[in-house]
This record gives C-alpha cells, sequence and structure tokens, in this order.
C-alpha cells in the first residue's frame, strides 16, 4: 500500500508541473498580445481640440491595446515639425496647404520641395468647417460684419499667416477690400493658433476675432458675421496617414474610425460638416 501512495504521490507532481508549463505557456501568450499594444501620434488642427479628445477617449475604450497621444496646434506648426522628423502616424490639417505640401502626389507648384511624407491612397476630406466673425460679450463696439472691422474695431484678433485660419481671414478681407487698410492700421493682434485667438476675444482683449465656427461654439462666442464660400473658399480638413508611420494599419483604421456615423455625431454636435 506504500507503494502505491508513493506512486500516486509522484503522479501528482508530475500533473503539477505540466500544470505550470501550461501556465508559463498562458503568460507568454499574454507578453505576446502586450507586445502588439500601439501608440499613435496624431498631428491635428487645434480646432480639433474638443472633439478629438472624445472620440479619442470613445475609440480607446473600444480598443484598449491602442494608446493615442495628440498633438494639437497650427497646422504650420504641425507641418514643420514632421518635416524636421517628429514622429507623426496621423496628421489632419484645417487647410489642404499643408497637407499639400507634405504630399508628394500634389501638383509640384502646391509642393516644389517635391516632401513626400503622406500615404497618397490614405488621403481623405474629412470635414468642413466655416469662417466666422466673433466678438466679446455685449459686443462693445457694437460689431456685426466683417466689413466694420476697420471702422469700428481697435483691436482685431487674427490667425498668424502660417496658421490655415490666418490665411483664410487675410484672404476674406482682400476680397472684401479691407486688408490693407486693416494690416497698415497696426490694429491687429495675431494669435499663433485659432485658440489665442477664441482666448483674446472671450477675455475681451480685442474687440472681434476671425475663427473657425466651431471654436466659437466651444468658446461660447456668438458669430455676428460668416464668410461665404466666393469670399474666402472652402474651409477643408485633410486627413492623410503619414508614410513613417510605425503603425500604419492601425493609424488607418482609427481614420476609419474618425470617418464612421459614431465620430461623425461628435463632429456635428459642434459645427463641422462631416465629408465623408
Amino acid at each position: 500500500m506504500t507503494r502505491k501512495i508513493v506512486v500516486a504521490l509522484m503522479a501528482l507532481l508530475i500533473l503539477g508541473g505540466c500544470g505550470n508549463s501550461t501556465d508559463n505557456g498562458n503568460s507568454a501568450d499574454n507578453n505576446d498580445n502586450q507586445a502588439q499594444s500601439v501608440e499613435l501620434n496624431i498631428f491635428a488642427a487645434a480646432s480639433l481640440q474638443e472633439t478629438l479628445e472624445a472620440i479619442t477617449e470613445e475609440y480607446t475604450s473600444q480598443n484598449p491595446s491602442v494608446e493615442i497621444h495628440l498633438n494639437l496646434d497650427s497646422s504650420g506648426t504641425l507641418k514643420t515639425q514632421i518635416e524636421q522628423g517628429a514622429p507623426c502616424d496621423l496628421f489632419i490639417s484645417a487647410a489642404q496647404k499643408q497637407m499639400d505640401q507634405l504630399d508628394v502626389a500634389a501638383d509640384e507648384a502646391l509642393n516644389p520641395d517635391r516632401l513626400d511624407f503622406v500615404d497618397s491612397d490614405s488621403r481623405v476630406d474629412l470635414l468642413e468647417n466655416k469662417v466666422v466673425l466673433v466678438v466679446p460679450e455685449s459686443n462693445p463696439k457694437d460689431i456685426h460684419s466683417f466689413t466694420e472691422i476697420v471702422d469700428r474695431a481697435d483691436i482685431v484678433a487674427l490667425g498668424n499667416a502660417d496658421v490655415p485660419v490666418g490665411q483664410y481671414s487675410e484672404e476674406l478681407l482682400n476680397n472684401l477690400g479691407v486688408w490693407d487698410t486693416l494690416n497698415q492700421s497696426g490694429k491687429i493682434t495675431f494669435g499663433s493658433n485659432v485658440k489665442e485667438v477664441t482666448t483674446q476675444v472671450s477675455e475681451g482683449v480685442a474687440d472681434c476675432g476671425i475663427v473657425y465656427a466651431t471654436d466659437a461654439f466651444s468658446a461660447g462666442l456668438e458669430p455676428v458675421d460668416e464668410a461665404t464660400e466666393d469670399i474666402c473658399g472652402q474651409v477643408i480638413y485633410p486627413a492623410a496617414v503619414l508614410k513613417t508611420s510605425e503603425y500604419p494599419q492601425q493609424a488607418q483604421d482609427f481614420l476609419t474610425y474618425l470617418q464612421s456615423e459614431e465620430a461623425a455625431e461628435v463632429f456635428e454636435s459642434v459645427g463641422f460638416k462631416t465629408l465623408t
């Protein structure tokens, strides 16, 4: 009987050892799954801040293996960072210009340096915005249109020339015939991105400012005028995966999600028009 007990105990020990081997295998699988986790760097126009923060929070809750880092700034600044080698998986610009400057498939006149960062096959026109004129609460200078800026405003907040909203602003004021007068008046205070412009108006530092409709909404500012397409053109936000992306498939997956109905609800809730 003693010998049988010993044999039985040995068998249990062997089975226990097999069980430990199985656990080690599971640990290896878990390590493999962890190794598949990715970090995506999304470079996007500052005007997308609130919507992208909400969308990425929902996306990462559905895709826990994906961690998303948002770099939000003016499209011109982001374009320069990409050109200088900053790690970026997906670029969303507030204008075609900055995307074209990184896309070798664009016309040579738009990309004279023939920079080749954009995966042209992934490029889409994602959103449309509007350019609007905003004023501080109670509108102290009683400004109600773009054409009244020169005569009624002492300080006008605009985006810099390398910021898409600044470029749109100059174009529309030029088309209205007031840019030269305003530019020479010394009344302009420039912001490095659209958020700085809305802040200057919200705090009453400026008598008015030109921003995107979505930023006016986010800042709680009531637009008093809206630029039409004939004086400003369309405000299109293109998006594309970059050829330098370490995780191009995951970046494309996120871009596909940005074109979903779920994401569209978020974009449209602040005034964007979805195009895909």
